[in-house]
């Protein structure tokens, strides 16, 4: 399957049937942690149990995705949301930290909207932001996981993110998926860089700064 030839036929037809097959059997295996997970957010977070956002998938078209909640819907004094640092919870921080807030994305796999592996899906409001070379991670459907979330997660910079997105659009393989898959749950259970280390989730990307971000 590896080879310029084997790549192809990979990504084009074995990729989205591996993504189908397990994303379904994962669901099935599951479920009893979707209960769980979803009761306790009713408890302590109220409702709505799921988030749902607008991402761009692949050609940058737009889809919704799901996650489970993390915040709570605190507002200030003038109706305005609180910063995520004071609407993250205990509760929500563990569930960033163990990556169960990201279960309900399977079924985005299910639909077609993601793969497993891939560039993770981002804003919206982003895509004016991105120069010719960014602008390539959206050449596939976005992952579950990725090439950057085993190298940093939210740990690295926007830069260094998107470099490891087009390299792995370049380089997508069987084996590089494997390779992912494998290092994405050693960090899930050791929950190495979920986190950026100036803020309770991750600094919003503003663009590239000079005329050299965008060769």
């Amino acid at each position: 399957m590896q080879g310029p030839n084997g790549n192809v036929i990979y990504r084009k037809y074995i990729k989205r049937l591996l993504d189908i097959v397990l994303s379904l059997t994962a669901i099935i295996g599951l479920s009893f942690v979707f209960l769980i997970v979803a009761f306790l957010i009713r408890v302590k977070l109220g409702s709505p149990i799921l988030f749902k956002q607008k991402r761009p998938g692949m050609n940058e078209k737009i889809f919704l995705m799901y996650k489970f909640r993390t915040m709570t819907d605190a507002k200030g004094v003038g109706g305005e949301l609180l910063p995520d640092d004071v609407r993250l919870t205990r509760f929500g921080k563990f569930l960033r930290s163990t990556s169960l807030d990201e279960l309900p994305e399977l079924f985005n796999i299910l639909k077609g909207d993601m793969s497993l592996v891939g560039p993770r899906p981002l804003l919206v409001q982003y895509l004016p932001l991105y120069n010719e070379h960014q602008k390539r991670r959206h050449e596939m459907r976005p992952g579950l996981s990725g090439l950057a979330q085993v190298n940093g997660r939210n740990a690295i910079s926007w830069e260094e993110k998107f470099n490891l997105d087009v390299k792995y659009v370049e380089n997508a393989s069987f084996l590089l998926d494997i390779k992912i898959i494998f290092f994405t749950i050693k960090k899930v259970v050791v929950r190495e860089g979920i986190n950026s280390e100036t803020a309770a989730t991750v600094e919003a990307f503003k663009g590239n700064s000079s005329k050299a971000d965008s060769l």
